[in-house]
């Protein structure tokens, strides 16, 4: 073989495993990617129904309920417009309260109940995780009304 055939042959088998190292990194991040959907979006049935995804927004206050003697437990989010039921096992984190800020992950039920596998906490009084955040500024006004479907409440206005 010439030594221009060597080199053109060294540069297309660098190229196929550059390629291949990019289609294998892209379908990693494709498999591994968390997606925000706002509650309001949720309730709305606009959610991947293949996948994990995280919902996020203040816990209602009086809706924390937990079984005795286990870590099951359900609770409402809402993002001020909407709000979801969720259940939740497992231990939560020490700053989980009645009307603060979380982030949950996990997928729907059939029964529109969000089933989390992680719960998040904010982690001082002052920091919100942004997508919460913008979420609840999105619905920050009205009050809240019950949607004809779903069983969750939404603002009608």
């Amino acid at each position: 073989m010439k030594p221009r055939q060597q080199r053109m042959l060294a540069v297309g088998l660098a190229a196929f495993g550059v390629a291949i190292a990019a289609a294998l990194t892209l379908r990693a991040f494709d498999e591994n990617m968390m997606f925000f959907i706002d509650i309001s979006d949720v309730v709305a049935g606009e959610y991947p129904t293949e996948r994990t995804f995280r919902i996020g927004g203040l816990v209602v206050d009086g809706s924390v309920h937990r079984e005795e003697g286990s870590l099951d437990m359900t609770f409402r989010v809402t993002d001020m417009r909407c709000d979801l039921a969720v259940s939740y096992s497992g231990v939560l984190p020490d700053l989980f309260r009645e009307g603060q800020g979380v982030v949950a992950h996990g997928r729907m039920a059939p029964d529109n109940v969000f089933v989390a596998d992680k719960i998040l906490a904010k982690h001082d009084e002052n920091y919100m995780a942004p997508e919460v955040a913008e979420s609840l500024a999105k619905h920050v006004e009205g009050k809240m009304t019950p949607l004809q479907e779903g069983g969750a409440e939404c603002n009608q206005g």
